[in-house]
C-alpha cells in the first residue's frame, strides 16, 4: 500500500511538472535578415568628341574645306553655321568666304561636350599688274613733245651754252623720227624779236635756222631731212615790249614740213 502511495506521488509530481512546462510562453522567432542592398546604377558617360578638324585649315575665299568629326556616347550631334544635326561620325564640305569657326555640340544622357574647328580664309595678293607698253608715239607726237626750241642772244646766231643740252636732246629725238619714218621732213624756223627792220630780221632768222641745222648735222642728224625757213619777226610768241618776251621770240622752232 505504501508502494502505491509513492507511485501515486511520483505521477502527480510529473503531471505538475508537465503542466508547469506547458504554461510557459513560447519564445518569438528571430526577425528575418534585411534584404541585400542594391547598388546604384553607374552614371551615364558624358559624350566624348574624339576629334573635330577642318582640312585644309587655310583656304582662299570660296575654296572648299572638309569638316571631319567623331563623337561617342552622344544621342544628338549638331554643327552651327546652318549645318544642323549630323551623325556622330561624319564629314561635311564647307565653302567659307571669310575666316569661320565651326562649333560642334554633342549631347547625351551624361551631359554635353563641345568642340571648335576654324577655317582661315586668306586674302590672296592682288594680281601683279601686267606692264602694258604705251602705244608707240607717232613722229608728229615725238616732234611736238620731245623736240624743243633753241634760243639766241640779241642779234646773235650762236647756240647758247645753256641750250647745248636741249640741242643734243633734239638731235636724239630727230634721229628717232627719221628712223621711224624715213620720208618725214622737218623744217627749222628762224625767228626774231620785234626790234630791227623786217628785212634785217628775215636775214637774221635765216642765219639762226642755218646755224641750228649745222649743229644738228654735226651731231649726226641727216641734213637732207632738215629744211630751213626764216619768219623774222612775223610770228612772235608774245607781243609785250619786255626782255623776257624778246628772249622767247629769238628762237629756232621745229615744225613738220607741209
Amino acid at each position: 500500500m505504501l508502494l502505491n502511495k509513492r507511485a501515486s506521488l511520483a505521477l502527480s509530481a510529473m503531471l505538475i511538472l508537465g503542466l508547469s512546462a506547458s504554461c510557459k510562453k513560447k519564445a518569438a522567432p528571430p526577425p528575418p535578415p534585411p534584404p541585400p542592398a542594391q547598388e546604384a546604377p553607374p552614371p551615364a558617360a558624358k559624350p566624348v568628341v574624339n576629334y573635330f578638324t577642318a582640312e585644309p585649315s587655310t583656304v582662299n575665299s570660296g575654296q572648299p574645306s572638309s569638316l571631319r568629326w567623331s563623337v561617342t556616347d552622344a544621342t544628338t550631334v549638331t554643327l552651327d553655321n546652318q549645318i544642323g544635326v549630323v551623325s556622330p561620325n561624319g564629314r561635311r564640305g564647307v565653302y567659307p568666304t571669310t575666316t569661320t569657326t565651326y562649333h560642334l555640340t554633342a549631347t547625351g544622357p551624361g551631359g554635353t561636350s563641345e568642340a571648335d574647328a576654324t577655317v582661315t580664309v586668306s586674302t590672296p595678293p592682288p594680281p601683279t599688274p601686267v606692264a602694258v607698253a604705251p602705244p608707240p608715239q607717232s613722229v608728229q607726237e615725238i616732234l611736238a613733245h620731245q623736240v624743243q626750241d633753241v634760243h639766241f642772244e640779241y642779234d646773235k646766231t650762236d647756240i647758247l651754252p645753256t641750250d647745248q643740252g636741249i640741242l643734243q636732246s633734239d638731235a636724239a629725238a630727230l634721229k628717232q623720227i627719221f628712223q621711224t619714218d624715213p620720208n618725214f621732213i622737218v623744217t627749222i624756223e628762224g625767228h626774231c624779236d620785234e626790234r630791227g627792220s623786217a628785212e634785217y630780221n628775215i636775214g637774221l632768222g635765216d642765219r639762226r635756222a642755218s646755224a641750228t641745222k649745222d649743229a644738228l648735222v654735226a651731231m649726226g642728224v641727216p641734213g637732207d631731212k632738215l629744211k630751213t625757213i626764216s619768219y623774222g619777226k612775223e610770228r612772235p610768241l608774245c607781243t609785250e615790249a619786255t626782255e623776257d618776251c624778246y628772249q622767247r621770240n629769238r628762237r629756232a622752232h621745229f615744225a613738220a614740213t607741209q
